[in-house]
């Protein structure tokens, strides 16, 4: 009788235990098996729909520059030979692909470099925000996202524009 009283108090005593420590939890708290935090809002590179999206938009992008009455001239060089062209594009793709928050790492040089001895106008630069603003129009993003691409690429204007 005592080793029946003693187990069914022990059996009562866990299952106290296990309810208590039940109340101790509460709904937010989650374990993560391998100490990984959860996953934070999606970034502005899987947003924008990864390097095929991003590929897309770049490539209509340089097609619009180099075809603007504007500031094509200002492409000839480079559109006219492939491998320079090859190089401008991998750079473009790999400097939205990382200032988003993706995987790429852009390999250029600076815009500052890039970019002396042109003398770049305000107002080409500004045409070549709206052929961007067009290639992203074109492919639907949406304008959320591209608003934060704008406020991670234009603060390059004073890096591009009259050097």
């Amino acid at each position: 009788m005592k080793k029946i009283t003693f187990v069914l108090a022990a059996t009562v005593v866990a299952s106290l235990a296990g309810i208590t420590a039940c109340k101790k939890k509460t709904v937010t708290e989650t374990v993560y098996v391998d100490n990984t935090p959860p996953p934070g809002p999606p970034s502005l590179y899987t947003r924008l729909g990864g390097v095929s999206a991003i590929t897309l938009v770049t490539d209509k992008f340089i097609n619009n520059c180099a075809t603007n009455s504007f500031i094509g001239p200002r492409f000839a060089a480079t559109a006219s030979d492939p491998n320079r062209l090859r190089v401008f594009r991998f750079n473009l793709i790999d400097q939205i692909c990382a200032g988003s928050g993706g995987p790429c790492q852009y390999k250029g040089v600076t815009m500052l470099q890039a970019h002396q001895g042109m003398n770049i106008t305000n107002a080409e630069f500004d045409t070549l925000v709206g052929q961007l603003v067009k290639a992203m129009t074109f492919y639907n993003v949406p304008a959320s996202e591209q608003n934060e691409l704008a406020t991670i690429l234009l603060p390059m204007r004073s890096d591009i524009v009259g050097h």
